[in-house]
């Protein structure tokens, strides 16, 4: 058993002829820089505007998406949208607005507020719903 495990480990010191080392080149250091261009559009047009949305349809939340990023906060109601796909929609939704370093809070029954990274949402009513509705489903 020993001998074994001698014979494992001694390889290790043998040198492999047909080895054969390639020459270094030197790489070019990228010094550009990665720019986000939707956080940087999100700040620049802070125009104080809220879009209304009413979704019917999942494709609906790519309107909504593209609001978020030109800065502008969105309410959406979903009383007229199927559960099962209004949930899936606040799932996307949940995504743009991370992407954005934004934020999404229940505010009503089926009613949701998402803001870009460059608006505030303040007040106790907003906290309370967030709060309330933690443990419910849609």
């Amino acid at each position: 058993m020993m001998k074994l495990f001698h014979n494992f480990f001694d390889n290790e010191d043998t040198i492999n002829a047909d080895y054969n080392e390639e020459s270094q080149v030197p790489v070019a250091a990228n010094n550009r820089k990665v720019v986000s261009f939707s956080r940087g559009k999100a700040l620049q047009s802070n125009n104080g505007k809220i879009a209304l949305f009413e979704p019917r349809i999942y494709g609906d939340a790519r309107e909504i998406t593209n609001r978020l990023l030109e800065g502008q906060a969105a309410i959406i109601n979903f009383s007229q949208m199927d559960p099962k796909i209004a949930l899936k929609t606040v799932d996307f939704l949940n995504g743009a607005v991370f992407a954005i370093d934004g934020e999404i809070k229940r505010i009503g029954e089926q009613i949701f507020l998402c803001t870009p990274r460059n608006v505030e949402v303040s007040g106790k009513a907003a906290e309370d719903m967030t709060h309330d509705r933690e443990s419910e489903n849609f």
